[in-house]
């Protein structure tokens, strides 16, 4: 869904992604099954999975909050950021989306759970934020939602409705 959205918004296929909080990255097997020559570049904060699996998966030692430091090179067609931001504390939310607002040239998903939504599983070290608030962040950092978790920087934005983009 998310290679579907970028490609249609950057009218060509995928040719990179970046993959924040990665584990030991799924997305990458995903990506290459769809796009074999794509460039994948993980971040994750576990010296475990940059340990065991960084060489061969691409898998750089780095925090939410600490993106722009990483020396990560060039924009993304897809940066991705799945069960991630609901750990991460206010302060460490406003570096790491402005870096990823600067690193993005396509699609960001960056899958995020509210108050509002109804959800079960692990709580701890959770930061409850609102609808509202996630959106506020995401619009200082230049980002527009365009539904399914999906959100466009200034460079995409053009490129899509009123309607596909997301109402307040």
């Amino acid at each position: 869904m998310v290679v579907g959205i970028a490609e249609a918004l950057l009218q060509r296929p995928v040719r990179s992604l970046l993959d924040v909080g990665c584990g030991e990255a799924p997305w990458r097997a995903a990506l290459h099954a769809l796009r074999p020559g794509a460039r994948y570049v993980g971040v994750d904060s576990s010296e475990y999975v940059v340990r065991r699996f960084g060489a061969a998966r691409n898998i750089r030692l780095g925090a939410f909050g600490t993106l722009g430091a990483l020396n990560v090179r060039g924009k993304f067609d897809v940066v991705v950021c799945c069960d991630v931001l609901q750990y991460v504390p206010a302060p460490e939310l406003r570096t790491g989306l402005a870096a990823i607002s600067a690193m993005l040239g396509g699609v960001a998903y960056l899958e995020a759970y509210t108050t509002s939504d109804e959800i079960e599983g692990d709580r701890k070290a959770w930061h409850e934020r609102s609808p509202a608030q996630y959106r506020r962040a995401f619009a200082a950092s230049g980002l527009t939602g365009v539904g399914m978790h999906c959100w466009v920087g200034d460079t995409l934005k053009p490129m899509t409705t009123a309607l596909e983009r997301a109402g307040r």
